[in-house]
């Protein structure tokens, strides 16, 4: 099969590897049918993120074909299409039992291109498929399902649940990147009284107003009013860079919560000297991806069609180092998400 594949920093090529066997009975094999490239995988492509062994496949979202199962996989059979989970869990461990799948005591967590290949391929090996994989709904189109990999459990777990986000509060998103914008749809469903988005693209930030955006802007006059005055009851940042958290960190409001989504390959100054009085909560965390199927339940079409936007290019799988460089230049260019699906 055909694979894009890490060969140390900044090092990544599309080429012919084995096919991928069942190694373990609760192993899953999956045809690959819609695959993505997103943040995480940009960082390990850097050589940023430790572990990763050259020769690995990168990927770590997709949806597919069941095509073999193991021995003891009884939640699928081949024929299957399937979401594959960005995190895998034996579903069996005590933080599996409590949701906490990216904390897997039992060889789970962030496996697909990390500790094992992934599925920027033609075909990946799916570790723990029971409670990896979920069936894909007749009416979800394979474009829009593979959000339900990583994008939106991401924007639900670390940002809307975690931020506490509630009818009639006032939330900040402040990232109008993909799982930023995923964050700004779901935090919607909770009826919050303002959703307020910022970034550094006048085209994301266009999109953040499609989506549902009470206002949009660039750092600036509406953050200095929150600052200034009451603040944000829940900021979520979706950035991952020193500036925006600490453009965070100046908008909530005193006892407000500021839940940190954004994936940080640098140093952030936390300035207690400004927030030890205000009784601030921040929340980090991985995503655990347990809440995929009560999202598949709970979404409803018109949030599925906002949430469709996020997609905002097509690629054949094999040019999927053209999809590393669009992810690289999207705040200039307005790109989000990119889809790569076999020819």
């Amino acid at each position: 099969m055909h694979a894009f594949v890490y060969h140390g920093p900044g090092e990544g090529r599309w080429e012919t590897v084995d096919d991928p066997v069942i190694e373990h009975p609760a192993d899953a094999l999956v045809r690959v049918e819609a695959a993505t490239v997103c943040a995480g995988d940009l960082h390990t492509l850097r050589g940023e993120i430790g572990g990763v062994r050259p020769g690995t496949v990168l990927g770590h979202e997709a949806v597919g074909e069941i095509v073999d199962v193991g021995p003891e996989v009884h939640a699928v059979v081949p024929g299957d299409e399937v979401i594959l989970s960005s995190i895998s869990a034996c579903g069996q461990c005590p933080p599996c039992r409590e949701g906490a799948y990216g904390r897997c005591a039992q060889g789970g967590g962030w496996l697909l291109g990390h500790e094992t290949n992934g599925t920027q391929a033609e075909l990946v090996r799916v570790p723990f498929a029971d409670h990896s994989t979920h069936k894909l709904p007749y009416t979800l189109d394979r474009r829009t399902a593979v959000l339900f990999s990583e994008v939106l459990p991401a924007a639900f777990e670390l940002g809307v649940r975690n931020g506490k986000v509630r009818p009639g509060a006032v939330v900040v998103v402040v990232g109008a990147g993909p799982v930023g914008l995923a964050a700004l749809v779901v935090a919607g469903m909770f009826t919050p009284s303002r959703v307020i988005a910022v970034d550094l693209s006048p085209r994301r930030l266009e999109i953040a107003t499609e989506l549902g955006a009470d206002a949009a802007e660039l750092p600036g006059r509406l953050i200095a009013e929150l600052s200034e005055g009451p603040g944000a009851d829940v900021v979520i940042e979706a950035a991952g860079t020193p500036d925006s958290f600490a453009l965070c960190t100046g908008a909530v409001r005193d006892g407000g919560h500021i839940a940190n989504i954004g994936m940080h390959d640098s140093a952030v100054t936390l300035h207690l000297e400004n927030l030890w009085r205000k009784n601030v909560t921040i929340s980090t965390g991985q995503v655990d991806a347990s809440s995929t199927h009560w999202l598949l339940e709970t979404l409803a079409p018109q949030h599925l069609e906002r949430l469709s936007r996020i997609v905002t290019g097509e690629l054949d799988l094999a040019r999927t180092g053209e999809a590393y460089d669009a992810l690289t230049t999207g705040v200039e260019t307005g790109a989000l998400r990119t889809v790569l699906q076999p020819a």
